[in-house]
């Protein structure tokens, strides 16, 4: 077929072979770079699945489709530079062939290699005949089209076989403390199923787990979380084997504090019991023969005693400790609670006294009525048991009748 343009002449054939030698050896560098980018070596490499394996299908597809436009593009050039360099004063002839060649449509693609949708019902079984720059317009998409989808995999797959890299070490770190505890970790069990079932989707199909173009890590960030909480308390137990002795014997210090704090507040609830009627005084907390049998039970233990070893004895020191504590602030709020009864009698004495001094300043110390509550509540407050309640009452009646008394004198 020949082109319709006139024929080149002998320096514009070679400025146009020179061009094309440069673009050939662009365009082959470029296909070189693309293949051997990580993202397309990761695809290559790997047998993968779902969406990630439709992706590779069509990365495939279209790097085989641009070199195959590039083998036709290098078949033409090359029939071009043969021509050439077989008449160094190419005649008319030779440079209407280079013409073609160069600028025609002298590159001619097969029937099967004509694109599905470049195809119409006549054209399919001649194939397609294209110009060296249609071929390289026809190259433009496909490139671009795989470099995107290379690069795009190889940021999601990137972020996650980085984030799962971070989750194996962590199941590795927490693995090893469990066996040299020994025993069993069930809550690290599962998380082993769960890190499985999400290590085969990175390394099978990773682009299941990317949104928007982006690596969606919350599986991952999830299970990390979980796995670093584990191997916390596997890190506890461990702790825990090397000074066991020295957790029991703190255990057991606070434990003292405790029965102190309950004894001193039964003593406090009789004192309060001979002193004030009423209100009663509340029971005081009466654990500590409770926790120091479950300090006897869990200072006889060690890691073949329980099912979960070393882990289940840190559990239940941990336990133990928290109850312990819990229970020295009980009996010290309980005892303070009681004592709070006495102290507030000397309270009201002392407010007594204080209202009856000043009824005095205002000239109110002869006043019989105020004589008389002072006496009824003077006689509440020292007496023994004492009703603080009626006190109370009493104690403000009596201030509120200096008040009145005080504010008619005024008038």
């Amino acid at each position: 077929m020949r082109t319709s343009r006139p024929p080149m002449g002998r320096d514009e054939a070679d400025r146009a072979l020179a061009h094309l030698r440069d673009e050939k050896e662009r365009i082959g560098s470029a296909l070189l770079e693309l293949e051997s980018h990580q993202g397309y070596q990761l695809l290559e490499g790997a047998t993968l699945d779902g969406q990630t394996r439709e992706l590779q299908a069509r990365v495939r597809s279209r790097i085989a489709e641009l070199w195959g436009l590039f083998d036709h593009y290098g078949r033409v050039l090359g029939a071009a530079e043969e021509l050439r360099a077989r008449h160094s004063r190419p005649g008319q002839a030779q440079l209407a062939e280079l013409t073609r060649l160069l600028a025609g449509q002298s590159v001619e693609l097969p029937p099967e290699e004509v694109p599905l949708e470049r195809r119409t019902l006549l054209s399919a079984p001649s194939g397609e005949r294209l110009t060296l720059q249609d071929v390289v317009e026809r190259m433009t998409p496909l490139y671009e089209e795989v470099a995107k989808a290379v690069a795009g995999l190889d940021g999601v797959w990137s972020v996650l076989l980085s984030r799962l890299s971070e989750a194996e070490a962590e199941h590795r770190a927490a693995a090893s403390l469990r066996d040299s505890l020994g025993g069993t970790a069930p809550d690290l069990d599962r998380l082993s199923a769960e890190l499985d079932a999400v290590a085969k989707t990175v390394r099978t199909d990773p682009m299941a787990l990317a949104s928007g173009g982006r690596a969606d890590t919350a599986k991952l960030d999830a299970l990390l979380t979980a796995l670093a909480r584990v191997r916390h308390e596997l890190e506890e137990a461990d702790r825990l084997r090397e000074g066991f002795a020295g957790r029991v014997r703190g255990i057991a210090d606070v434990l003292d504090l405790v029965r102190a704090a309950e004894a001193e507040a039964r003593a406090a609830r009789e004192e309060v019991l001979a002193k004030i009627a009423s209100p009663m005084p509340p029971e005081p907390p009466d654990v500590s023969a409770e926790l120091a049998d479950r300090l006897a039970d869990v200072g006889g233990l060690r890691p073949g005693a329980t099912a979960g070893g070393w882990s289940d004895v840190a559990e239940r020191v941990a336990e133990l400790e928290r109850a312990v504590h819990a229970a020295l602030e009980q009996a010290r709020t309980a005892a303070g609670l009681i004592r709070g009864l006495l102290d507030r009698r000397e309270e009201l004495r002392g407010r007594l006294e204080a209202y009856r001094a000043k009824a005095a300043r205002v000239g109110l110390a002869e006043d019989a009525e105020l004589a008389r509550v002072y006496e009824q509540a003077r006689g509440l407050l020292w007496s023994s048991p004492c009703d603080l309640r009626q006190a109370t009452v009493t104690l403000a009646g009596y201030q509120q009748a200096i008040s009145t008394r005080a504010k008619g004198a005024e008038r």
